[in-house]
């Protein structure tokens, strides 16, 4: 072979190179549906059992309290911040909320509770938005000292035994179901009603960001603060809207999580962080900020759910999900750096 004969092929092999990381550069949401369709492939030929409704049920099923965090997660990410106190404002309003309805009001619905939750969170949210624009110190730090914080406070003045006997309405609302099918074994498969909410809070945070002066200055923001400043965006503005609208979304979860499993625990939720930032960082969303979007942080956690669900069904042993999931942030972050850099 003569250079020239190797040079062509060399430069053959990092033209399709580029066209494809540009395609995926243009196109972030192909990356989870790819790992979703090869995890689907490998899965279901490995076990046929896969492809039954109730694997699909169970996926939705347990995708929306990751979905709801997630979003959240993404609306911060993509103003160049970075949010994991999400699970213990969640663990703080759903159990608080819990005690406060069970002492005091135990046949109140499940509409006020929803709020009760919604404003809970949006207010621990709102201290996460204040003291990252106060203190002018990274997003990341003051998460974490908050995550501390509110697990600490309450643990030690709220409470730390389970609530078994939630309310009847919470207890209602996670066994109502939107579609009832029976498989071939005859056992019933359900899809929950609250698989809804996150449709809706999908649908909102889709609307916030594409069609709204603050989803604008959001990506503004996360690009550049400096020009976006200049352009007449507030920053500390934006930091107390997408921190509070984490936090919303966070207590919102947190009253899911209590009717999913009927019980209220308050050593829930910890250390499901990463999962979740995981995901967004799977659907395409820069961890430096100023990119992302809805479709392909749902597809995140679809494929997270999908990997964290299917593992047993292969007889892979679950400790193992850690390394599959790191595997993948490794490939998605460096194809994604690769694609920045052309």
């Amino acid at each position: 072979m003569t250079d020239a004969t190797f040079e062509i092929q060399t430069g053959k092999r990092e033209s399709l190179f580029a066209r494809t990381t540009d395609w995926f550069a243009r196109n972030p949401i192909a990356f989870p549906i790819l790992l979703i369709v090869i995890v689907c492939l490998v899965v279901g030929s490995i076990n046929p059992a896969f492809w039954q409704l109730a694997n699909v049920f169970d996926i939705l099923r347990a995708s929306v309290i990751r979905g709801l965090f997630a979003l959240g997660v993404l609306v911060v990410l993509a103003a160049g911040g970075l949010e994991v106190s999400f699970c213990s404002v969640a663990a703080l309003v759903m159990y608080s909320v819990t005690m406060l309805v069970v002492n005091f009001a135990p046949d109140l619905g499940m509409v006020p509770i929803l709020l009760m939750g919604a404003l809970g969170g949006t207010f621990l949210g709102l201290i996460n938005g204040l003291l990252v624009n106060k203190l002018k110190a990274p997003s990341l730090i003051v998460t974490i000292g908050t995550q501390y914080a509110f697990r600490g406070f309450l643990l030690t003045f709220i409470g730390t035994s389970l609530f078994m006997n939630i309310p009847a309405s919470m207890d209602n609302f996670g066994q109502l179901t939107l579609v009832t099918l029976t498989n071939e074994s005859n056992f019933e498969v359900k899809l929950p009603a609250y698989v809804l909410i996150l449709v809706l809070a999908a649908l909102v945070t889709w609307y916030i960001l594409n069609k709204t002066l603050i989803g604008r200055a959001i990506f503004a923001i996360g690009g550049k603060s400096d020009i976006a400043e200049r352009l007449g965006f507030s920053v500390s503005r934006v930091q107390l809207f997408v921190f509070s609208y984490a936090g919303l979304l966070a207590g919102i979860a947190g009253i899911l999580h209590v009717s999913a499993n009927r019980l209220a625990n308050p050593f829930d939720l910890a250390g499901t962080e990463m999962p979740v930032i995981a995901a967004v960082v799977l659907g395409g969303a820069r961890i430096t900020g100023g990119s992302g979007t809805v479709g392909g942080t749902m597809l995140g956690v679809i494929l997270i759910t999908l990997v964290s669900n299917v593992l047993i069904l292969v007889g892979i042993p679950s400790t193992w999900q850690t390394c599959i999931l790191g595997g993948f942030i490794l490939v998605a972050g460096l194809f994604f750096i690769l694609a920045d850099k052309k």
